[in-house]
């Protein structure tokens, strides 16, 4: 298997703003709070700028976390990274099987068991059907759902949604990791078990990229911060001075 890597050259995202065809008093307030993302096309349209001018190389053995204040491109850069965006301009080169935990319940179906859930939601993490049975059996034991394993999901508690899909977006160990914050459950008798499962998922990944609001879950798993603000790279380098920085003492 080849080895992991990222690079990022002038990438940009830009998003159409539909139905503001002039620049109102409501758009200059906008323009203003969001650092001048909101800005006019060639053609007159309305746009905004997720991210400007984006250039980064990441190498395998990196753990890369991404701070900003909200709005400032960070979640624009994590789907770029797991490829569910596509840049508006630039090239994004990313070598390696990805792995997006943005979103775990993504592919859920209220109406499907368990079980069948399972299958949806690792298909939409990119395994194919014959992988997710060899590894189906794992899952549902690392739940600890029981029976209800094939009952409906609308059947489920909280607690017990969150199980499962936690349960099967840690079972790959994908050789790049892009995460928005640290996953955990609130279940107190699942959490021991999730949080190591978690770290265990973490130490396997050739590259972590990881954006939190926490300096000290940062600081404990970052060999490198990527300060973004209105959409661009403000500070990118050593954690301890980034963080330093943008947190506070």
């Amino acid at each position: 298997m080849n080895k992991s890597s990222i690079e990022l050259k002038n990438v940009e995202v830009v998003f159409p703003v539909y139905n503001a065809t002039n620049l109102s008093l409501k758009n200059r307030v906008l323009s203003a709070v969001t650092g001048g993302k909101i800005d006019r096309a060639h053609d007159g349209a309305v746009i905004v700028k997720g991210l400007q001018q984006i250039n980064v190389k990441i190498n395998p053995g990196e753990r890369v976390g991404l701070v900003g204040h909200n709005g400032a491109g960070k979640t624009t850069l994590l789907r770029i990274l797991s490829g569910i965006y596509q840049p508006t301009s630039g090239e994004a080169d990313i070598r390696g099987e990805c792995v997006s935990l943005i979103n775990i319940g993504l592919g859920i179906d209220t109406e499907a068991t368990g079980r069948e859930n399972i299958l949806l939601r690792g298909v939409m993490m990119g395994m194919s059907p014959a992988e997710i049975k060899k590894i189906s059996n794992d899952i549902v034991d690392f739940t600890g759902l029981g029976d209800f394993i094939d009952l409906p999901f609308r059947t489920y508690s909280t607690g017990m949604q969150l199980r499962l899909a936690f349960a099967v977006s840690t079972a790959v160990k994908p050789q790049i990791l892009v995460m928005d914050e640290w996953l955990s459950t609130g279940d107190e008798e699942f959490k021991e078990r999730a949080d190591k499962r978690m770290a265990d998922v973490v130490s396997a990944a050739e590259i972590l990229i990881l954006a939190s609001h926490s300096k000290e879950l940062l600081l404990a798993n970052c060999t490198r911060l990527i300060w973004l603000e209105h959409g661009k790279i403000h500070m990118d380098g050593n954690p301890e001075e980034i963080a330093t920085k943008y947190f506070g003492q």
